[in-house]
């Protein structure tokens, strides 16, 4: 298949990058490595891609396209090989400050309180202690752990915990939120629940997602966009708007022939990858 892309028909319930300010934009991004035995290869070549204020994209492809590598690139965490990623106009040389990373395993302190967990973004930030105090209860409450404020990870479920780690990025407050798989350890029934609080929260604080996920039903369900990559280099090779109503009942949404028809077509995309 050529590299194209392709667009769900009626776009007007979507964020279309150009009516927004972009957050993020990759201009010919490129990254190689070198291996053990000193020969290098290409991970990632030729990626540009904008993504708008406000805008939840989704990011699918086979293992190995580079999706983790995008989201590290985007936070300042490895400098690309070849182009630039600029966030919120200023070229990446370092971890930009208003961009918060969310990954796979939930990296909780295990010796601190569910409470303790979350105030670490705000006591980095020198948040004064009384507005960090109330600044973690209205989390807690957000996020359905009250009961459990005083609990360590160890005594914690994977979704409870992957709660807590929500919730310790949301106290940081980034305007970008860079999600690497966060839930793809969980069970379906939790995945599904930790989705929808997901947008409840996003419609909230009105914040950028980047959200990588093999999933393509959570990615179609979540997104404004679905951006699907391949390997060998990872690139992107389409793009789709989700027209699906927001604010969006996630699992009302996986009933409709336009969420069955788009996931099909994705499958379809990363298939003939």
């Amino acid at each position: 298949m050529d590299d194209k892309t392709r667009i769900a028909p009626n776009q007007t319930a979507a964020l279309r990058p150009e009516e927004a300010r972009p957050r993020v934009v990759l201009e010919g991004v490129g990254k190689d490595f070198t291996g053990t035995d000193g020969a290098t290869f290409t991970v990632l070549d030729k990626v540009d891609l904008t993504i708008a204020d406000r805008e939840f994209i989704a990011i699918v492809g086979p293992s190995g396209c580079g999706k983790s590598t995008l989201l590290r690139l985007i936070s300042g965490l490895m400098p690309p090989t070849r182009g630039q990623v600029i966030v919120d106009g200023a070229t990446v040389t370092e971890p930009p400050p208003d961009v918060g990373f969310m990954f796979q395993r939930d990296t909780l302190m295990p010796w601190a309180t569910v409470a303790q967990n979350i105030a670490l973004g705000l006591e980095l930030n020198g948040t004064p202690k009384g507005e960090r105090d109330a600044r973690i209860a209205e989390l807690i409450d957000l996020l359905g752990l009250t009961k459990f404020r005083d609990f360590r990870p160890a005594s914690l479920s994977g979704g409870m915990r992957q709660r807590v780690a929500l919730g310790r990025l949301l106290a940081y407050a980034p305007a970008l939120y860079l999600m690497d798989e966060p839930f793809g350890a969980l069970d379906a029934m939790t995945k599904m629940a930790m989705g929808r609080e997901l947008l409840r929260i996003w419609s909230r604080y009105d914040k950028s997602v980047v959200f990588v996920t093999h999933d393509i039903e959570e990615a179609v369900g979540l997104s404004d966009r679905v951006i699907v990559m391949a390997a060998g280099p990872g690139r992107i090779v389409s793009e789709y708007v989700v027209d699906l109503p927001r604010p969006r009942d996630f699992r009302a949404v996986r009933m409709m022939p336009e969420f069955r028809s788009l996931c099909e077509t994705i499958w379809h995309d990363i298939g003939v990858e």
